[in-house]
């Protein structure tokens, strides 16, 4: 692992390490922002046993063991694109600056939304980098259709020769 990715990636995942936790010891005011979520999943599936509670300890059970695949570099791209799916949600019941009546609240609750659209831009283009020791997807496919091509023209030229 190179020194930018031995940094960076500890401190991308802090935030979901240090919140996964949070969530599962104490899901407090995040439980009751997850209840509608909880009721929705109670109407399609009503011998789900499902309350805010539970769908918080979830999610930061998902975030925490996420956020220490990244911070760690095992399986950094499936864990930043798992963090990148739970994010958008989260933010949503989160941060509703929209509901906010009082302006500082929802200046406060407005930039906690942007920097978590922020965070979820960073993890999907963490979902793309490429492992020091392995070339990116896409050029690994280029290099094989170039050898393909290489080879058919060798055997081409073989059976013209």
């Amino acid at each position: 692992m190179t020194l930018l990715r031995t940094v960076a990636r500890p401190m991308l995942a802090s935030m979901f390490v240090y919140g996964g936790a949070m969530a599962l010891k104490q899901p407090g005011a995040r439980a009751a922002k997850a209840q509608p979520l909880a009721d929705l999943i109670k109407k399609i599936a009503p011998q789900v046993p499902v309350s805010g509670s539970s769908v918080t300890r979830v999610n930061g059970a998902v975030q925490l063991t996420a956020g220490l695949g990244l911070a760690t570099g095992h399986l950094p791209r499936l864990s930043a694109f798992v963090l990148a799916v739970t994010l958008p949600p989260t933010t949503v019941a989160g941060h509703r600056y929209w509901d906010e009546t009082d302006p500082a609240a929802r200046t406060n609750q407005r930039v906690h939304f942007m920097k978590n659209m922020a965070l979820t831009g960073g993890l999907l283009m963490a979902t793309l980098d490429p492992e020091p020791h392995k070339k990116f997807i896409g050029r690994r496919a280029k290099d094989k259709v170039t050898g393909a091509a290489a080879s058919v023209a060798d055997q081409l030229e073989s059976l013209r020769g």
